[in-house]
């Protein structure tokens, strides 16, 4: 648009200023003297410049001449092609002329004027392994995508251009969001250019969110081999892989090949929570505690977490309370100033009716950090040491507005998840969930308010107040409830609760 203006106002100054000029000889300017075998000839001005463009012309055109006689000469010697070379140069010029202005129309947006370039193009080259490409271009930008899918499906047939007819239907079915018939054609554009580093990235993302787990745990085997990806990054996201596939073979019945996977996924990342666990269930599913108890220290020491603090209460599921903490100790040693490890000490202590080690444990923890888990603690701490109902409640409904502590976030839109997946459930991205405290505290308690009457108890209206007409007899009074009810209510409205709170909720009786 811009170009075709700007050649438009180039030619009306040309134009202008011709005019000018010739208006300035015809007023202003002598004419010119010529004599040629005898004979004189005097011209004017303006029949000089015009004198001067003919034989411009007859000169141009003269070549034109030469050229097509050398053309002609060279045909008759014996060369079949040397007249169509000399029509088919302007030819091709006038194509890739066209070409280039649609390539530029395509670049700056202008669909209908880039299809009108490519046709002009096609006309003249007769090479459709390019002006077709130019033509699916021009028909996305205008929006034409039944155009652009003709145009795609034609790029099929050659197989100079197959991989960018396959990618460019790939794209269409990814806009058009039928994840399906992307994927088929993903898996065609990789087999065709293993080395293309978006069909790969295409591939890999399709595959995992339609589970085909060793699809892409191949696909990430050939980045590792080109170079893309750091080894210790591909260790990790292959152990995430295998680990998915492993829950798979689990979910269809074959549970030593599960156990197996599992156990490989953990050898490969020791530092992938959902591994060690899974790996830790697999040896007790074997017997073999040694290993489990060996590879959820080792985890530990990278992160602690609760899911491998409930998968080490699992090794042993019968001992007492005395004999779990007890046996807990090597791993409680291990980080011992971390939070979690804290929290679980204190929880260990509840249990085993020590509150004045769990109130040690805690520490200042709930003025530090006041997470939902903390405050629920201190409650039961509170009530196990003998406090007033009053104080108990108080750090019951502090619990409930407050932050939920560190879960599975998405490092990309931060997306909160129940459980840890290689997917996130929003964006989509790979291997993006991290076990951290949200921005804001993460989910809070989503009927607080509902709760709030349950734990404080419902005032009593003042007397004045009442109504001095006679009213019915009310009902008794509703028992205030005790906390295990408040914990229970509260986990049975909160599909998010901790199971070491459920567990908390189970054995928090109420105090006789």
């Amino acid at each position: 648009m811009i170009w075709s203006f700007l050649k438009i106002a180039v030619f009306l100054v040309a134009v202008a200023a011709l005019t000018l000029g010739a208006t300035y000889l015809v007023e202003n300017g002598e004419g010119i003297r010529i004599a040629v075998a005898g004979m004189e000839f005097t011209l004017g001005p303006l029949q000089t410049a015009l004198a001067a463009l003919s034989v411009f012309v007859l000169v141009w055109l003269l070549l034109r001449v030469l050229g097509l006689l050398s053309a002609v000469l060279h045909f008759i010697n014996g060369d079949e092609t040397a007249v169509s070379r000399y029509f088919d140069r302007n030819r091709e010029r006038k194509g890739y002329e066209a070409l280039a202005e649609g390539m530029m129309a395509v670049a700056s947006g202008e669909g209908r004027v880039a299809l009108a370039k490519a046709a002009k193009a096609e006309k003249y080259l007769g090479r459709p392994e390019l002006t077709n490409l130019l033509s699916a271009q021009a028909a996305e930008a205008a929006g034409d995508t039944r155009k652009a899918t003709e145009v795609y499906r034609r790029l099929l047939a050659d197989q100079r251009t197959r991989f960018v007819g396959v990618q460019g239907l790939m794209k269409q079915k990814l806009a058009e969001g039928d994840a399906a018939t992307a994927l088929k054609l993903a898996e065609k554009a990789y087999a065709l250019k293993p080395r293309h580093e978006g069909v790969q990235d295409t591939l890999l993302r399709l595959q995992s969110e339609k589970g085909d787990w060793k699809g892409a745990r191949d696909v990430l085997g050939t980045k590792l081999k080109q170079g893309l990806l750091p080894r210790d990054v591909h260790r990790r996201r292959d152990a995430l892989l295998a680990l998915q596939e492993a829950k798979g073979v689990l979910a269809e019945g074959a549970s030593i090949e599960a156990r197996e996977a599992a156990i490989a996924a953990n050898k490969a990342s020791p530092d992938l929570i959902p591994a060690a666990v899974m790996a830790a269930e697999a040896y007790i599913a074997k017997g073999d505690t040694k290993h489990a108890t060996r590879l959820l220290l080792k985890a530990w020491e990278a992160q602690p977490h609760p899911e491998l603090a409930a998968a080490f209460a699992a090794i042993a599921p019968d001992e007492t309370a005395a004999e779990r903490a007890k046996r807990f100790e090597p791993l409680l040693k291990l980080r011992a100033d971390a939070e979690e490890t804290r929290l679980l000490r204190a929880e260990l202590a509840i249990a085993a009716e020590d509150f004045p080690a769990a109130r040690r444990a805690l520490g200042d923890l709930a003025e530090t950090h006041p997470t939902a888990r903390a405050l629920t603690l201190m409650a039961a701490v509170e009530r196990g040491e003998g406090a007033d109902d009053a104080v108990v409640r108080g750090w019951l409904a502090r619990a409930l507005g407050a932050s939920r502590g560190p879960q599975w976030v998405c490092e990309n839109c931060h997306n909160i998840q129940a459980e840890w997946g290689p997917v996130c459930d929003n964006c989509g991205g790979f291997d993006t969930l991290s076990w951290r405290e949200p921005p804001g505290g993460g989910v809070p308690l989503a009927n607080r308010a509902e709760m709030l009457p349950l734990i404080v108890g419902t005032p009593r209206p003042p007397p004045d107040a009442l109504d001095p007409l006679p009213v019915p007899v009310p009902a008794a009074p509703m028992p205030m409830p005790t906390e295990t009810e408040i914990l229970t209510e509260r986990l049975r409205r909160d599909p998010l609760a901790e199971p070491d709170a459920v567990a908390l909720a189970r054995g928090m009786a109420p105090k006789k």
